[in-house]
C-alpha cells in the first residue's frame, strides 16, 4: 500500500484538470481550472516564486505575477508538469510530503471537485489514517482565529478525538477525516461535518475564519 498519498492525490488533480479544461471554475473564485494548475506547478517548480504563496507584501506580488505567467501556457503542458511530480528538492522531504504536500492537493483536489459537482470520496482505510494524522497535526493552526470558544475535532464514528482549542464552551466538529480537513482549511460552506454545542460555542465556530 502505498505510503505517500500526497502523490495519488496529484495524479488524479492533474486527470481532473484535463478532463474538465481549462476554464472550468474552483471553490477559490476567480480562479479557474487554468488557475489552479498554474497554482500547484508555481509550489513545486518555483523556488522564487514560492515563498510568496504563504509570504506578504512584495514576496505575495511576486507569486502573483509569476502564476499568471505560468497560467498564459499550454493548458496541456501544466497538466503534464502537474504530473511529472516534484522536482529535487525540500518538497520530496518524507514528513513534508506527509503534511504540508497531502494537504495542498487533497484540498486543492476537492475545490476543483467541488467546484464542479462532484461530491464527497470514499477513501480507502490508509488514506483516512493519513488525512486523520493531518488533522491531528494542522487542527491547533488552523483554528487559531478561534475566540470565545474551546474546539475539539472528531472523526464520526469512531472514538478518535482531538482537542484543537481549549476553553469554554467547547464546540465539537464531527466528520470523516477529509471533510474535517477541508473544514479547517477553511472550506466551511462545502465541508460535510456536523458542528455541535452550545448556541454560543456554535456561534463562535461558524463566526471564525479557519485556514492559513
Amino acid at each position: 500500500m502505498p505510503e505517500f498519498f500526497d502523490h495519488i492525490e496529484r495524479l488524479q488533480v492533474a486527470d481532473l484538470l484535463d478532463e474538465l479544461g481549462p476554464d472550468a471554475p474552483t471553490l477559490l473564485q476567480p480562479w479557474t481550472t487554468r488557475d489552479m494548475a498554474a497554482h500547484l506547478i508555481l509550489r513545486d517548480h518555483d523556488p522564487l516564486g514560492a515563498p510568496g504563496l504563504v509570504l506578504p507584501g512584495a514576496w505575495r506580488r511576486l507569486a502573483e505575477r509569476r502564476q499568471r505567467d505560468l497560467a498564459q501556457r499550454d493548458f496541456t503542458e501544466l497538466t503534464a508538469t502537474l504530473r511529472s511530480g516534484t522536482p529535487p528538492g525540500p518538497f520530496r522531504i518524507g514528513w513534508v510530503r506527509r503534511l504540508a504536500s497531502l494537504n495542498e492537493f487533497f484540498v486543492h483536489h476537492e475545490d476543483v471537485r467541488r467546484a464542479n459537482g462532484r461530491g464527497p470520496r470514499t477513501h480507502e482505510p490508509a488514506m483516512r489514517e493519513a488525512l486523520w494524522h493531518n488533522v491531528i497535526r494542522s487542527a491547533w493552526f488552523l483554528s487559531r482565529r478561534l475566540r470565545h470558544a474551546g474546539l475539539e475535532v472528531c472523526w464520526a464514528g469512531t472514538g478518535h478525538t482531538v482537542r484543537a482549542r481549549r476553553g469554554e464552551p467547547v464546540a465539537r466538529i464531527a466528520g470523516d477525516p477529509g471533510e474535517l480537513l477541508l473544514y479547517l482549511f477553511g472550506r466551511q460552506n462545502i465541508a460535510h461535518v456536523e458542528v455541535g454545542g452550545t448556541d454560543a460555542a456554535v456561534g463562535a465556530v461558524a463566526g471564525t475564519h479557519f485556514g492559513m
